[in-house]
């Protein structure tokens, strides 16, 4: 029986790597992402901290210079958290264009492999036909050499 050989194997392979490399990509701007959220909720919590001292210096007797610097504090905080919501929503961005990309190479791969299959079970059938032929002629010369063998012994 013959060897099944896939024509375009070498393209099925390219497509495992290029869905590798895409996993791996995807990987990457996952973790991007996620350190832009932990920037993102650092800048959060200090606001909150800066928040709560305000409270506790209008509780206590404290400078109009240190309330002022307070109020300025959160209010950097408060740019400092709009900058970092683009940064985190860019970030975000990346993540689903890498998902994209991923989901439309891994569709490429199964076309392939799916043609891979009908190759194999089209070979296969092709084998059996053979196959089938080769007893058939087996079957006829068996068959015409007995003929031959009771004609001439009678």
């Amino acid at each position: 029986m013959a060897k099944f050989r896939y024509r375009m194997q070498s393209i099925l392979n390219i497509k495992y790597q290029l869905e590798t490399q895409a996993k791996m990509e995807l990987g990457k701007a996952q973790m991007a992402y996620n350190e832009e959220q932990e920037k993102l909720q650092k800048l959060i919590d200090r606001k909150a901290a800066y928040l709560e001292e305000g409270r506790r210096m209008r509780e206590n007797a404290i400078s109009v210079d240190d309330l002022r610097d307070n109020r300025n504090a959160v209010l950097i905080m408060d740019e400092l958290i709009m900058a970092q919501r683009i940064e985190v929503a860019k970030a975000a961005e990346v993540v689903e264009l890498a998902r994209e990309k991923l989901t439309e190479i891994m569709q490429e791969r199964k076309m392939h492999e799916k043609l891979k299959e009908k190759a194999l079970l089209q070979f296969l059938d092709e084998e059996k036909a053979a196959e089938a032929k080769v007893v058939d002629e087996l079957t006829s010369y068996t068959y015409g050499q007995r003929g031959k063998g009771n004609g001439n012994g009678d």
